[in-house]
């Protein structure tokens, strides 16, 4: 899968892509219909304003959010796409700056490990996995986080799990 990441308003000093880039692959490694060479994503690291105007057109939910996930493909559509062919749009993602520095500073995480996590979430929203309609289905999405985490070395972001 092709990531096309643009960062706008998040800090210098860490490597965004390469780190979007290392989620990703790790996401990829749990999920494997993400590693199919035809996709792509996009990836906006961006403000919290932004965010909350996504959030409010697109969700109707008039506030900012830390990610936002705009899937293309019905899962059945991703599982059923081969590696031969034109390029697929898999969906968009967005992440606000300050509600992710504020809750990696509550976690008492780094801004990284946590902006990597909710990648990682959000490709997982991409891919199809959902954690509002049961606990079972939470509890899938989150051992596919966790896991891909762990290939990165950054550990349990729930705190609940070996």
């Amino acid at each position: 899968m092709e990531l096309d990441i643009a960062i706008d308003g998040w800090p210098d000093g860490t490597d965004w892509d390469r780190l979007a880039e290392q989620a990703h692959e790790a996401t990829a490694q749990v999920e494997p219909a993400l590693a199919n060479p035809r996709l792509t994503a996009s990836l906006l690291f961006t403000s919290d304003e932004e965010v909350h105007v996504l959030n409010r057109e697109w969700r109707g939910k008039d506030k900012p959010t830390n990610v936002l996930s705009f899937p293309m493909l019905e899962r059945e559509d991703l599982l059923a796409l081969g590696p031969e062919g034109p390029p697929e749009m898999l969906g968009d993602l967005a992440l606000a700056y300050s509600t992710c520095a504020r809750e990696a500073e509550e976690k008492g995480a780094s801004l990284a490990d946590h902006a990597t996590h909710l990648i990682v979430h959000g490709l997982l929203h991409l891919a199809g996995h959902d954690h509002v309609d049961s606990d079972e289905q939470a509890e899938a999405m989150e051992a596919l986080e966790i896991a891909a985490l762990a290939k990165l070395g950054i550990a349990d972001p729930y705190g609940d799990r070996n």
